[in-house]
């Protein structure tokens, strides 16, 4: 691993949660002195991934951050498949639909249709929810083992969203458990109050898992009835197959 690399990375993935921080602030989240700190900082904004705020001087995510996601999503192979399947599951079931791809030990929705009721929402592509305390992440945790010993293994991971957020590793392993059986993933209340879900895995032609595809509830109309979780997994099963899968659920990769 290339050291400055790695940092520059940190640098880039602590503005996404913090928002925008000091120069101080930046180098006591990463243990590096102030001095090696700047350095990198002034190289992400020379490329424009990192901009500092004139008044305060504070630093923040650059406009470039958002050119390279939207590359990113344009040349998602999963945003095209599951779009048409994604709008025909809101549309059948009245809940808002969220598909989402792993990031680290986390989950960020590329894709998103409203919920058809035209209820106000906010955009939500590229939103990012800790792989544990949501459906979706559970769904993709659940057939992935490399992903989920990752989880596992990293201090703090499964950090409290809520009263509700599953922090136990015990607890975790036997939701995945359930998850494995069914092919199906729930959460209530666990990343945001008011809001649960169910998720189902994607799965391309090599088995891999690829992303999940889930609906976003509102607590009052929690639990879904029978026929929102077939909906769910008849739509996961045929974009796994539009992306080449021969089976699903899919087998747990190691």
């Amino acid at each position: 691993m290339i050291q400055s690399v790695d940092r520059a990375v940190q640098i880039l993935t602590t503005l996404q949660s913090a928002r925008e921080m000091s120069l101080g602030e930046l180098a006591g989240a990463l243990s590096l002195p102030p001095s090696t700190t700047h350095g990198l900082v002034k190289t992400l904004a020379a490329h424009g991934m990192v901009v500092q705020e004139h008044g305060s001087g504070r630093y923040r995510l650059g406009p470039a951050t958002l050119r390279l996601g939207n590359v990113y999503l344009d040349t998602l192979d999963l945003r095209t498949r599951v779009n048409a399947w994604a709008i025909a599951l809101a549309q059948q079931t009245g809940f808002a639909v969220r598909t989402g791809v792993r990031l680290l030990t986390d989950v960020m929705v590329v894709h998103h249709v409203p919920r058809p009721d035209n209820s106000l929402t906010m955009p939500e592509v590229g939103i990012v929810i800790p792989s544990h305390a949501c459906a979706l992440g559970k769904a993709l945790l659940a057939f992935d083992a490399e992903a989920t010993a990752e989880v596992l293994a990293r201090p703090g991971a499964l950090r409290s969203m809520t009263a509700e957020t599953t922090t136990d590793p015990a607890a975790l392993e036997r939701d995945l458990e359930a998850v494995r059986t069914t092919g199906i993933a729930t959460e209530a209340e666990e990343a945001v109050i008011g809001e649960c879900g169910l998720a189902a895995p994607l799965a391309d032609s090599a088995g891999l898992i690829t992303g999940a595809v889930g609906l976003v509830v509102p607590s009052g109309e929690w639990p879904v009835d029978s026929s929102a979780i077939d909906a769910l997994r008849s739509a996961a099963r045929a974009v796994s197959r539009e992306l080449g899968a021969h089976r699903w659920p899919p087998s747990v990769t190691p």
